[in-house]
């Protein structure tokens, strides 16, 4: 015959096993028999609670009997391949791996359950005299990576008609003149009149786009006015501080970083403590001890 019938692939196994479940009673999730495997391989079963997070309402038999199938698959070569591992793999190897799989169990469970204590008991409170205590005490280790500066800046648009007011504005700085710049700040791309505070410069570069690596030294330098323009404005700056690298950090600048340190270290000291605690009331309760082996 010139036509001949296509071939149909028959469904596999986990296919036509992923229908029957996902059909049974509608849903399997409506199944009578929560506690029925769906799945075996040797001595270990799979349930259907084992699937259950995988589907929620909305989804469609198609998509639902795709999940459902690879997961099967899935936990099935698993379970295959650790059921071949165990038996051909060297005795010594095995028993590596089980001493790696008992420790990390036991480091996941301590772990979490110090974590817990410690958030239950540690004092996340640091106030100004510990930091400037600890500032004054390890301020040689708080040299800085790069250069920071204190600034105050207006990102004027392209064409702006009364530049050169802002420039005598941002300038003088007084506080009328600091009074007009805000009056008329919404005409500004971006502005930044708080220069009290430190900032590194690889920040300001961000802000001020015509500032480079390679140029931030000619302008940012103290007292330097500067005035930068691309395609996107004009960048008008004011610099009133700087430190260089290497210069020694100020405590405003690194108060955040301070203040981990030291409630990191009120974490490891009550960790110390809870660990020696530990161990002596279980001594006094007659849960541990050590036997002395002679020689």
């Amino acid at each position: 015959m010139f036509l001949k019938k296509r071939k149909t692939l028959a469904p596999s196994l986990t296919t036509i096993l992923a229908l029957l479940i996902l059909s049974s009673c509608g849903s399997f999730l409506k199944d009578a028999d929560e506690n029925a495997p769906i799945a075996r391989v040797g001595e270990n079963y799979l349930y259907k609670e084992d699937i259950a997070p995988l589907l929620y309402d909305g989804m469609t038999k198609g998509d639902s009997t795709t999940i459902v199938t690879n997961f099967i698959n899935n936990w099935a070569s698993k379970q295959l391949l650790l059921s071949k591992a165990k038996i051909n793999l060297p005795e010594s190897k095995l028993a590596e791996f089980d001493e790696l799989v008992s420790n990390y169990q036991t480091d996941l469970y301590t772990r979490a359950y110090k974590d817990a204590l410690v958030q239950q008991a540690a004092d996340s409170m640091v106030s100004d005299s510990q930091m400037k205590r600890f500032y004054e005490k390890e301020k040689e280790n708080f040299r800085l990576q790069e250069r920071i500066v204190k600034i105050r800046f207006i990102h004027l648009p392209k064409r702006f008609l009364n530049k050169d007011e802002v420039i005598k504005r941002l300038k003088s700085f007084r506080k009328k003149d600091i009074a007009y710049l805000d009056s008329i700040g919404v005409q500004f791309n971006k502005l930044n009149f708080n220069d009290s505070i430190w900032v590194s410069a690889s920040r300001v570069i961000s802000e001020i786009p015509p500032l480079t690596l390679e140029n931030q030294g000619k302008y940012l330098k103290k007292s330097q006015f500067f005035e930068l323009e691309d395609a996107l404005g004009v960048y008008l700056a004011k610099v009133t501080g700087v430190l260089q690298i290497n210069d020694i950090a100020p405590l405003s600048f690194i108060e955040p970083t301070i203040k981990q340190v030291l409630i990191n270290r009120r974490k490891l000291d009550y960790i110390r403590r809870l660990e020696t605690e530990v161990i002596d009331e279980a001594i006094k309760q007659n849960e541990f001890e050590v036997y002395v082996q002679e020689d």
